[in-house]
């Protein structure tokens, strides 16, 4: 009997979910893989969480660590030792870890210590800012990894620029195999899930926060939420988590101020939801690196909450404008941007997580 390649997916976060999807796809086509998924627990909220492994068609995580919110430190520490325990009793042939959260950085370096190949999908990208801890992870965890997979040639470059080219290969981006498998899946469900929310085709502008830069100071939220309110447009606000706990503490403030009106806060909304509200909206304003990237598949204008963004590709095709939280200049940018131009295939044709799979198994 031949001998599965045994992979450990780990993961942590929404993002992480939908880079995965498709690899969990692929996986099933394949005999010859045994994928085993580990969830930290890291970003746990069922409607952040659970409703993507359903709507995602991703197997039940193997195991589930519960790690929960804690201090950078002391969040990534107990990911370590958990998921050594895992390692230990499963010995696996490669531990495949996504992104840039904390469980990025947890899940690999416990891999190089025990001396276990590790693949890094969505390596590469930067933001050039270490005050950020995405960056951080993302840094740290493609100097030790194995394997990396780039979602663009500018990552690839990124890599070089860094000294790292041994087993760098630019595959596209799973979250764009992901994507486009959605847009087929919502193509005929659009109206009447919009009709259901009360809302009509490109009559708002779409609004997304979650980076403790922007939600963690209460005048930096005020003041993005302040200069949204003031654009006279309607605002649609899927509120995350980590936001919502900010605004239960504010909650005073923005009911009373008559600016708010037009703001409709929202639950989090599954990721087909999601696509459906950014493909129905005039424009989008977000601090999430995933929607930057999903507006510019779309082509629409994105206005993106941070000072620089880690998609250089969004930007120079004119489609993305990084604002971020100087009131005067989001309301602008809600008034006044309005691109014209055309996207390239930066990120791939669709085919990432094939090309991943056929990597590993080349090696493995």
């Amino acid at each position: 009997m031949t001998k599965k390649i045994k992979i450990m997916v780990v993961v942590g976060a929404r993002p992480n979910f939908i880079k995965i999807a498709p690899l969990f796809w692929e996986f099933r086509k394949r005999p010859e893989f045994a994928p085993i998924l580990i969830h930290t627990g890291q970003h746990y909220d069922y409607e952040m969480s659970q409703i993507f492994f359903n709507r995602l068609s991703i197997p039940k995580p193997d195991y589930y660590l519960g790690i929960g919110s804690e201090s950078h430190a002391v969040q990534t520490a107990k990911m370590m030792i958990a998921l050594e325990e895992v390692y230990n009793q499963e010995h696996p042939s490669m531990v495949l870890v996504i992104g840039d959260v904390n469980s990025t950085l947890a899940a690999a370096l416990v891999a190089v210590k025990l001396h276990i190949p590790i693949g890094h999908v969505e390596a590469g990208p930067r933001m050039f800012d270490k005050t950020m801890p995405e960056e951080v992870n993302r840094i740290l965890t493609d100097h030790i990894s194995d394997f990396l997979f780039c979602p663009t040639a500018v990552s690839v470059e990124n890599l070089r620029k860094e000294g790292i080219t041994k087993r760098v290969y630019f595959t596209g981006d799973t979250m764009y195999d992901a994507f486009l498998e959605v847009l087929e899946l919502i193509r005929n469900k659009e109206a009447k899930i919009l009709t259901t929310m009360h809302l009509k085709p490109k009559s708002y502008i779409l609004l997304t926060l979650h980076r403790p830069a922007n939600v963690d100071n209460e005048l930096t939220l005020k003041m993005i939420l302040g200069a949204v309110a003031e654009s006279g447009e309607k605002i649609i606000f899927p509120v995350h988590p980590r936001t919502n706990k900010k605004l239960v503490a504010l909650s005073d403030y923005f009911e009373k101020d008559y600016r708010f009106n037009n703001v409709v806060f929202m639950s989090p909304v599954g990721y087909a939801q999601m696509v459906i509200l950014q493909k129905n909206a005039k424009k989008i304003c977000t601090d999430s690196g995933g929607i930057q990237k999903e507006a510019y598949w779309l082509k629409l204008p994105c206005i993106t909450l941070m000072e620089t963004t880690g998609w250089p590709e969004t930007d120079k095709d004119g489609w993305n404008i990084p604002v971020g939280s100087n009131g005067k200049k989001i309301t602008n940018a809600i008034k006044n941007f309005n691109p014209q131009g055309c996207q390239n295939a930066d990120f791939g044709k669709g085919d990432a997580s094939k090309k991943i799979i056929e990597i590993i198994k080349h090696h493995l």
